[in-house]
């Protein structure tokens, strides 16, 4: 598998921690150069040393995927420095402590947007130009959220985007395949990571763990060919709910 992949290019938004750090490092264990995106360049540098990659086969990007122009800045990071993209991982994602809608900021509602939805929309928009042109094709996974189903009070927005990108997604797949590119999304219940805080009636230890949701990403590039996950729904085992039953 390491050989196959030798001279493929994989590409993860919010590579710096969490699910994106975990989704890199597998990809870099199977072989895959790397283009590290995120807006920390300490933890996008520890992400590349956990690695093990070489400078010239993983190329940090720092970028705020909230600006309208970064996805474009992102993909041509990428291809010139590799002249390929063989995988998008729309992995980055942002959202506030939960809010009512009524008290939500336009500067919150937009940024959630934009992270969420607009960016991953563009960066796949922009990636199956690139992909459709190459005889291997490509894989695209984004990484959506269970606020798209569960619709929970205080993430209205949130949720919103995340469904939006299933919508996305499975549009992506009728329209992609036709040029090989597989396009898959991935909706996680709760995972461990920073974008949940600490809460009283939360046991964490139940919770999805980022290697959790990077060992879906995986199953997904890997799956056979002509076959596609087209969606994965991750929970956990355990309600991490205290209380729950």
């Amino acid at each position: 598998m390491t050989e196959r992949n030798e001279n493929r290019v994989a590409l993860v938004t919010g590579a710096g921690r969490g699910i994106g750090r975990a989704v890199a490092l597998e990809l870099a264990r199977s072989g895959f150069a790397l283009c590290l995106a995120a807006r920390s360049r300490i933890e996008l540098a520890e992400t590349r040393k956990l690695s093990g990659l070489a400078p010239e086969r993983s190329l940090i990007v720092l970028i705020d995927l909230a600006m309208e122009e970064s996805p474009g800045q992102l993909i041509g990071a990428a291809l010139d420095h590799f002249g390929r993209i063989d995988v998008l991982i729309n992995n980055a994602g942002w959202a506030p402590p939960r809010t009512p809608l009524v008290k939500t900021s336009a500067e919150d509602q937009d940024r959630m947007l934009a992270v969420n939805l607009r960016a991953p929309i563009a960066l796949t928009r922009l990636a199956a130009a690139q992909m459709a042109k190459q005889e291997s094709g490509g894989t695209i996974v984004n990484i959506a959220s269970a606020a798209a189903r569960n619709l929970s009070p205080g993430e209205t927005v949130y949720a919103a985007a995340k469904a939006g990108l299933v919508a996305f997604t499975h549009a992506c797949f009728a329209e992609l395949r036709q040029h090989g590119i597989r396009t898959s999304v991935i909706i996680p219940g709760l995972v461990d990571t920073a974008l949940i805080p600490h809460n009283k009636r939360l046991e964490r230890t139940l919770m999805l763990k980022p290697s959790d949701v990077a060992a879906a990403v995986m199953s997904i590039i890997n799956a056979p060919e002509g076959a596609c996950p087209l969606e994965v729904v991750l929970e956990p085992q355990r309600d991490p709910l205290r209380g729950a039953r």
